[in-house]
This record gives structure tokens, C-alpha cells and sequence, in this order.
């Protein structure tokens, strides 16, 4: 079956197989930044947002993308221009082996984007689907929170 879908601001016209999941049809696209974890979606290495809501690639199938707007961490930024979330994350010591951290910034990203002033508590909360092994979530509630008062403060700059 092909579909037509949004990835990252560009056009997809693609072929799917029966049954594919979008996590399999994304590392396909090249999205390297899609983590495959559990395929139970406990883990959260899959997130990616669907319409701008974050939801786990591994449990749904690549057909759901037909007409919509997904989103992975290379739609945010690009190593020569990180995006605040990003850059909050270095700065905050945030990443370590990387793996979970493109879920973790894309949660946080849909955070922000309703809550610009977070809590620790309500950021604790947003992450709380996503599992890290390395860092024990104290300087990734951190990152969020420089990035969300970088917003405040008019230093995030505009959306791609």
C-alpha cells in the first residue's frame, strides 16, 4: 500500500508492507534517531510526535501515518543547528549514551509546547514514559527546565 504523509516538513510518498510498524518504516526512511527498544512501548526509545502529540512508533502501524505530520528529533534540529532543546540537554550534561534522549526531548518538546513554565513535578511527569539507564533524570528534568526558561526569556529561537 503506498501513503502520503509529513516527515520532519517534507512530503513522504511511500510503499508500506501489511502489518509494518512506523518505527520500522522510519529507520527505513533514514530516521536513525528512532530508537528501537522493547516493541512493547514501555521504554519510550520510539517516541516520535504524531500531529504534535507524542506516541510510541513501535505499537503503531506505519498506515496511521497516512496524511498526517510525524515528527523525529531531525525535524527539530541538526548538529550544526541544534534546537534549544538540544543545546539544553549538552549544557545540562543531560546525555550519555544518547539512546533514550530523542524521546526524551521530543516529550519534552510537547511539554513546552503547552507549558511553557513547567514544574520539576509536571516535567517529571511528562518523562515518566520514557526510560533512561544512564542518567538518573535529575540533569534531564534540568535540561528541560533551562530550555523552558530560555523560552521564556525570548532566547528559543523560531520554530522550522
Amino acid at each position: 500500500m503506498k501513503i502520503y504523509f509529513e516527515l520532519n516538513g517534507e512530503p513522504v510518498y511511500t510503499e508500506i508492507k501489511p502489518g509494518e510498524m512506523l518505527l520500522d518504516l522510519l529507520r527505513r526512511l533514514g530516521m536513525k534517531s528512532v530508537k528501537e527498544g522493547c516493541r512493547t512501548g514501555g521504554c519510550g526509545a520510539c517516541t516520535v510526535l504524531l500531529d504534535g502529540k507524542p506516541i510510541r512508533s513501535c505499537l503503531t502501524f506505519a498506515a496511521k501515518a497516512k496524511g498526517h505530520r510525524i515528527t523525529t528529533l531531525e525535524g527539530l534540529g541538526t548538529p550544526e543547528d541544534p534546537h534549544p532543546l538540544q543545546e539544553a540537554f549538552l549544557e545540562a550534561g543531560a546525555v550519555q549514551c544518547g539512546f533514550c534522549t530523542p524521546g526524551m526531548i521530543l516529550v519534552a518538546y510537547h511539554l513546552l509546547s503547552h507549558n511553557p513554565d513547567p514544574s520539576p513535578d509536571e516535567v517529571r511527569a511528562a518523562i515518566s514514559g520514557n526510560l533512561c539507564r544512564c542518567t538518573g533524570y535529575v540533569k534531564i528534568v534540568d535540561a528541560v527546565l533551562t530550555a523552558a526558561r530560555w523560552k521564556r526569556e525570548g532566547k528559543w529561537r523560531k520554530e522550522r
